[in-house]
């Protein structure tokens, strides 16, 4: 895969004045939510020491590191630094960052550290949209894809029929009838996937059993990735202790 947007988290499991670490390819990102409702995504090191600012905290419009407490603005500029309270932080001393957008009820990352991404992401804004989780499996995105060529629309509000399946960059449609799941794809690494899921169309229609119903689908495809992963001799994730 090339440069462009990749799905990094839930806009919904994203709560003001939070952070959370993920992962592109490999390399360590922190999605944070300032004050204004706005998410940020950045490279998970403070400039100082390295700490990832995923450990850190929120508290306004600016991120602080657990270690010493540096803060950076939504620039990613470092305006403050507690042992050196009347200091002016050079300009110099900033994170690097990924542009960002939300659409979908889902947070993007352009796949370029301080890039210029296009100003059409071909990811067109469906309203509303009713999220359900995001998913990790133990195989590569590659093989994720594979299996959502093959997969069928699990019912949920009307009577279903054949399953129409597209695809726009890393965004997966599965349609039957007036039914449609979008399916986010991720790669953390070469060996790990993140999904991220949403059903197009109002909460207010699909939320409690339309979502529990795509929860146990989903569920049961990550079974079925990581075991045709394992049929095809896929080296596993390996956690190390």
């Amino acid at each position: 895969m090339g440069t462009g947007w990749y799905p990094v988290a839930l806009a919904e499991g994203l709560e003001r004045g939070t952070s959370t670490g993920t992962r592109l390819f490999g390399r360590e990102l922190v999605v944070w939510r300032d004050s204004a409702d706005t998410s940020h995504v950045w490279e998970d090191r403070c400039p100082h020491r390295g700490m990832r600012l995923s450990f850190g905290f929120v508290r306004d419009n600016h991120i602080a590191c657990l270690y010493h407490g540096w803060q950076y603005d939504t620039s990613a500029q470092c305006r403050y630094i507690p042992a050196h309270p009347d200091l002016a932080v050079p300009g110099t001393i900033r994170v690097a960052t990924y542009p960002s957008i939300e659409r979908l009820s889902i947070v993007w990352a352009y796949d370029e550290l301080d890039g210029d991404p296009p100003q059409e992401i071909g990811l067109a804004e469906r309203a509303p949209t009713t999220p359900v989780r995001s998913l990790y499996v133990d195989a590569s995105a590659a093989k994720v894809f594979d299996a959502l060529v093959l997969a069928e629309c699990p019912p949920l509000k009307n009577t279903g029929g054949t399953t129409q399946r597209s695809r726009t960059g890393t965004l997966v449609s599965l349609k039957s009838g007036g039914d449609e799941i979008l399916i986010a794809v991720q790669p953390l690494s070469d060996l790990e996937t993140a999904l991220h899921i949403v059903i197009a169309g109002s909460p207010d229609v699909h939320r409690g059993d339309s979502q529990k119903r795509v929860s146990a689908w989903s569920e049961a495809l990550r079974r079925e990735i990581e075991g045709a992963a394992r049929h095809a001799g896929e080296p596993r994730h390996e956690v190390v202790p």
